[in-house]
C-alpha cells in the first residue's frame, strides 16, 4: 500500500492535468498556424459524394478565443482550486469545509424550530406530537439503518421499543448514548472457564437464569464458571448498566439465541459500537431525538 500513500499519485495527477491543457493550447495554436493549400475558388480540392466540397474558410474567430477563454479558466481555476494532486488552491476550499458550512447554515435556519423545546424536559417533549414527527424524521435518517424503521432491532442491533437497555433507559442515559456513542465489549472467556466441555456446561448455565431450555446437569457444572462471567454480568446474572452488560435473566438475546450462539460468545467474544451523532446533530436535534426513543419504550407516559 506504500505507493498510495506516497507523493508519486499526486504528482501524477497533476502532470497529467498540466500536460493535457499545454496540449491543447499547442494544438489551438498549430492549427491556427497551419494552412491548407487551395485552389483559386476557395476549396481544399476534397469532394464527396459526387457534389460535397470543403471549402477553405477559416475558424470564426469568436470561436478561437471562446477555446482561449477556456483554457485560460481551466490554468485560474486550478490555480485558485484543488486539482493539481495535493495543492489545496489559493482558496483552500474543500468538500468538507462546503459541507462543514452548508450544515451550520442549515442549523442556524432550523434553530427556531427546535427553540420552543429547549426549555421542556424530555418527557413533556415526548408528549408533543410535533417534536414526534420530527424525532421520527430524525430516527429515519440516523438510526432506521441499525435499528430499522419500527425501531426492534436486529440481531447485534438493540431493540428500542421494550424495556430492556444495556446502558440504562432514562432521558439522560439515552442523551449520553446518542450524543457520545457506546462501545460494548465482550472479550473472549474461553481461557479462563476451561475446555470445550466446560464451555458448553457454562453456555447451558447461562440458558437456564433465564428459565430457557436447557440440560440442568451441564448446566449445575456450568454454576461454578460463571464466576468469570459474574464480574461484568453479576452473581445473578442480571448485568450492569455502568457497563453495558447485558442482563442474561431476561430471556432477551441481542446477538443470538441457544447453545451455540452463547459457546460462540464465550469462545470468540464480540465487540459491538454504537457510533456518537453529536458531530452529525446538534444538541437540541439529539434531545428530540432522545425523548422520541423514550418515548417508544414509554408510550403510556408519552401519550398524549
Amino acid at each position: 500500500m506504500s505507493d498510495f500513500t506516497s507523493n508519486f499519485w499526486s504528482i501524477y495527477v497533476a502532470g497529467v492535468t498540466v500536460i493535457g491543457i499545454v496540449a491543447c493550447l499547442l494544438l489551438l495554436v498549430f492549427t491556427a498556424k497551419k494552412k491548407v493549400e487551395s485552389t483559386s475558388d476557395n476549396t481544399t480540392g476534397h469532394v464527396w459524394d459526387g457534389d460535397l466540397t470543403e471549402m477553405n474558410n477559416p475558424m470564426p474567430r469568436w470561436w478561437m478565443w471562446l477555446f482561449v477563454i477556456t483554457i485560460v479558466f481551466g490554468l485560474a481555476y486550478l490555480f485558485a482550486f484543488p486539482g493539481l494532486g495535493a495543492y489545496s488552491g489559493k482558496l483552500n476550499w474543500t468538500q468538507l469545509g462546503e459541507y462543514d458550512a452548508e450544515v451550520v447554515k442549515a442549523n442556524q435556519q432550523l434553530q427556531p424550530l427546535y427553540a420552543r423545546f429547549e426549555s421542556m424536559p424530555v418527557e413533556e417533549v415526548a408528549k408533543d406530537p410535533a417534536a414526534m414527527a420530527i424525532g421520527d424524521r430524525l430516527f429515519m435518517n440516523n438510526c432506521a439503518q441499525c435499528h430499522g424503521s419500527d425501531a426492534r432491532g436486529s440481531k447485534g442491533f438493540p431493540n428500542l421499543s421494550d424495556a430492556d437497555w444495556l446502558h440504562g433507559g432514562a432521558p439522560e442515559q439515552i442523551y449520553k448514548t446518542i450524543h457520545d456513542g457506546r462501545v460494548g465489549v465482550m472479550a473472549p472467556m474461553v481461557a479462563a472457564v476451561g475446555g470445550a466441555e466446560d464451555v458448553r456446561n457454562l453456555a447451558h448455565y447461562v440458558l437456564s437464569l433465564s428459565g430457557s431450555p436447557n440440560d440442568s446437569i451441564k448446566a449445575a457444572l456450568g454454576k461454578e464458571k460463571f464466576a468469570v462471567c459474574a464480574a461484568c454480568h453479576g452473581m445473578d446474572g442480571k448485568g450492569n448498566q455502568a457497563l453495558g452488560a447485558p442482563n442474561l435473566t431476561d430471556d432477551i438475546w441481542l446477538h443470538g439465541y441457544g447453545e451455540d450462539a452463547i459457546v460462540a460468545m464465550i469462545n470468540k467474544g464480540k465487540q459491538n459500537e454504537m457510533p456518537a451523532q453529536a458531530q452529525k446533530l446538534t444538541n437540541d436535534q439529539i434531545k428530540v431525538l432522545t425523548a422520541y426513543v423514550w418515548g417508544l419504550s414509554n408510550k403510556p407516559a408519552a401519550a398524549h
